[in-house]
């Protein structure tokens, strides 16, 4: 009996384990089909150009994307829900993905970060699989990779690369579930989202830090790490560090993200938990960071972490009292349902641990 009890619970937590599709090398009947280089009819050469044909009603659509790289800023913006799906015979993995969208606007030219992003989402119900984003701007000025303005938005299995703001994660229910993040300075950050992370392999690629949440009240705004890898990235100077993060938000006039930011007030409600993180990136001694000296921003934030583990972590680690270590209890309210609300059920539950 007691041998049969074990199976029996050996099975149940069998079935949470990933289970993605063993390959996704055809489109599904009805996609939009994107391929570099066609002269087929129906079919489309660029991304931009499947996104721009996608009818503006609430109809459900998709579009597959064969390998290649595709050049160009897109954003998605109709009402109805749509699929990305990214040719790989190992859609469980991000190493595998075979399609890449880039560009290498800067929020300098473009007047803002979300102008910048390579790709833009300002609609809801949008999933993305197994697609390389990529704002190859580099150093010297905020380039987004990804900008989220949508509501129950899904990436699995993709990689963002970018250098300084990568991602905005900024409003609405998100998650990134088995995924690869690269970026140096502030590179997930954003003010109003409720942003699960799981499975990913976060890179750090310089000396800086891996979050900047804007949160600006009380509300329900999160950003939740749960199970991710902290790793260098292999283009990493000797010397990097990084902190978990730093809060970041400052009033302007209304002009949410806009990289000329005319300092009014400060509202410094950064929330931002990191839960069973390994980490092989040198994390700094403190692991978090106030905004600046004499600009710390740290009067309401809720930063902690639990059970952080690996090479990268300080045996003389230190952490501020407004980012403690937090307790099993503590650690334990928060969840997948916690940080959404409850709201869960348009989450691809096949790539969540």
């Amino acid at each position: 009996m007691l041998y049969r009890a074990f199976c029996l619970v050996l099975l149940s937590v069998s079935t949470l384990a990933l289970s993605p599709p063993a390959s996704r090398t055809s489109p599904p009947a009805g996609a939009k089909i994107v391929r570099a280089g066609t002269s087929t009819s129906g079919e489309y050469s660029t991304f931009a150009a499947a996104v721009a044909a996608l009818p503006n009603d609430s109809s459900s659509q998709t579009i597959f994307i064969y390998p290649g790289t595709y050049t160009g800023q897109v954003n998605i913006q109709r009402s109805g829900p749509v699929t990305v799906l990214g040719y790989s015979t190992n859609p469980g993995a991000y190493s595998a993905n075979q399609v890449t969208l880039t560009a290498s606007v800067g929020a300098d030219t473009a007047g803002s970060n979300d102008a910048s992003g390579t790709l833009r989402i300002h609609t809801n119900s949008v999933s993305i699989y197994n697609v390389n984003i990529r704002n190859g701007r580099g150093a010297g000025t905020q380039a987004i990779a990804l900008s989220n303005y949508g509501d129950h938005v899904g990436l699995y299995a993709c990689q963002l690369v970018g250098y300084q703001d990568t991602l905005l994660t900024n409003q609405g229910k998100h998650v990134y579930l088995q995924s690869y993040i690269e970026g140096t300075t502030d590179f997930i950050f954003g003010q109003l989202s409720q942003a699960y992370f799981e499975g990913n392999t976060i890179a750090v690629s310089g000396t800086g830090w891996i979050t900047a949440s804007g949160r600006a009240s009380a509300d329900a705004g999160i950003y939740l790490f749960s199970q991710n890898k902290v790793v260098l990235a292999s283009s990493a100077p000797s010397g990097t560090k990084t902190y978990f993060g730093r809060p970041w938000r400052s009033k302007n006039f209304g002009l949410d993200c806009c990289i000329f930011e005319t300092l009014i007030f400060v509202t410094d409600y950064a929330r931002v938990i990191f839960k069973s993180t390994t980490v092989t990136a040198p994390l700094q001694t403190s692991l978090w960071s106030i905004w600046n000296t004499g600009d710390e921003r740290t009067d309401h934030v809720t930063y902690g972490d639990y059970a952080t583990s690996g090479s990268g972590v300080s045996s003389s680690a230190s952490r501020p009292s407004w980012a403690p270590l937090l307790s099993s209890s503590a650690a334990a309210a928060y969840t997948l349902s916690s940080a959404l609300g409850g709201d869960t059920a348009w989450i691809d539950k096949n790539y969540l641990i």
